[in-house]
């Protein structure tokens, strides 16, 4: 009797995982760098912007070093206050059921990041690179441009390295709109939102974990900016058998544990049914061939097969049910049903905008906070694989980016410096 395949765990598949979801935030913060070193000298874009970011104080370069401080951290707090409210009137839209309301609200918001910071940075690439294009066509490959990336995103079902794609555009313009913050303000501003995306995502009474609890309670989807990486296929399975692994973590409904059971990985399942049917089968023409030789044996087949047939029937229908229900469970942030490791655009944005400040240094800083960032970032998919439940992404990396510009900045630049003068090689 042939054995069944042994499904691959989530230790072996996390590498490859790790690999997809790690590389478009690497191409967001190559980008983020590209620009920031491009267009930093530009005298259009060398001015600090005003937003809710820096409502409660303007940084000055004449300022003290408290006054600074005080001012990046009011700043801060401001700005996560205006986010946490934010993040609880969409916990209640979601609540009164406005997810429409929520999906176009998020299509607008694409539509504006799209049109109107990419064609400001594109004016910006236009001037710096000195390209002969005229107005109307600019415009009109803007409109093109823009109108498409909020269908990819929202609207339609595209080819999903086109959603994928404009995700990774969309983290880039806002990163770099980031970055035009003050310093103090921006190194603020990252600690501040690790630690609320720490507390939203954790804390019993967080606005994240509340959305996504009430999602999982209802089996939606939430209507976000979220980047979602390709599942990886169990290779080692027969091409009949080639489905996606599903790893669950919602909570078991009353009255579900058998099913639960059969929804855990459907490759268990269907080989399972196979086998009931292959063994049941052989003991059914045992029986049929034994009842040929005798009366007694022929009351027993016939009493006996009904209840064979039920009994396939009924695993059968478990199978079904378990595919039908693994299709319906909501891909919450973090791990989703279809085995694909969703970070949300928040991730993608602040990792640039930590490597996109660092780049107003130098590229020896980048890269440390680079490291760091990916780093934190396995660390925290690492997490992800054994508690198999939501978690920030922000905490570790950033951290561990800040850190790191600290130390390089601080002491690995002064040591490398020091060799590179005295023709020291290490």
């Amino acid at each position: 009797m042939a054995q069944n395949p042994k499904p691959r765990s989530i230790i072996e598949s996390l590498g490859e995982e790790i690999v997809r979801i790690i590389t478009p935030v690497s191409i967001c913060m190559f980008s983020v760098v590209i620009l920031v070193s491009i267009l930093n000298n530009s005298e259009s874009s060398s001015a600090s912007i005003t937003s809710v970011a820096t409502i409660a104080y303007s940084e000055d370069s004449s300022d003290s070093f408290w006054d600074k401080f005080e001012g990046a951290l009011l700043n801060s707090l401001v700005f996560v206050a205006v986010v946490t409210v934010v993040t609880f009137i969409l916990v209640l839209l979601f609540y009164l059921r406005c997810t429409s309301f929520l999906k176009y609200y998020m299509g607008f918001s694409a539509f504006l990041v799209l049109g109107f910071m990419g064609g400001e940075i594109g004016l910006f690439l236009n001037q710096y690179f000195s390209v002969p294009v005229d107005c109307v066509t600019f415009l009109l490959v803007l409109f093109n441009f823009t109108v498409v990336g909020v269908l990819a995103v929202f609207m339609s079902k595209m080819a999903i390295f086109v959603t994928q794609g404009y995700l990774v555009v969309i983290g880039m313009l806002v990163a770099y709109w980031f970055t035009l913050l003050p310093e103090w303000t921006t190194w603020m501003l990252l600690v501040a939102m690790s630690l609320y995306d720490l507390a939203a995502v954790l804390l019993p009474g967080g606005p994240l974990r509340l959305l996504v609890e009430l999602a999982m309670a209802r089996d939606e989807d939430i209507p976000a900016l979220v980047y979602e990486a390709r599942p990886v296929l169990a290779s080692d399975l027969s091409p009949r058998e080639n489905v996606i692994p599903r790893r669950l973590w919602r909570e078991p409904r009353s009255g579900d544990s058998t099913l639960n059971e059969n929804m855990t990985t459907r490759s268990n399942v269907v080989p399972n049914v196979n086998a009931v049917s292959r063994l049941e089968s052989s003991q059914t023409v045992g029986s049929i061939v034994n009842a040929e030789e005798g009366q007694g044996s022929r009351g027993i087949s016939e009493l006996t097969a009904p209840l064979i047939e039920h009994r396939i029937n009924v695993q059968m229908h478990l199978a079904q049910q378990a595919v039908e229900t693994e299709n319906l469970v909501l891909e919450g942030i973090g791990l989703g049903s279809s085995g694909a490791i969703k970070l949300g655009l928040g991730d993608f944005i602040f990792y640039s905008v930590l490597v996109g400040r660092a780049a107003m240094y130098d590229f020896m800083t980048v890269y440390a906070c680079y490291l760091a960032i990916i780093a934190g970032l396995g660390i925290t998919l690492v997490l992800l694989a054994f508690y198999q439940k939501a978690l920030p992404a922000l905490p570790v990396s950033v951290l561990l980016g800040v850190l790191f510009y600290l130390l390089t900045r601080l002491l690995l630049e002064v040591f490398v410096v020091q060799c590179s003068v005295n023709l020291i090689m290490f």
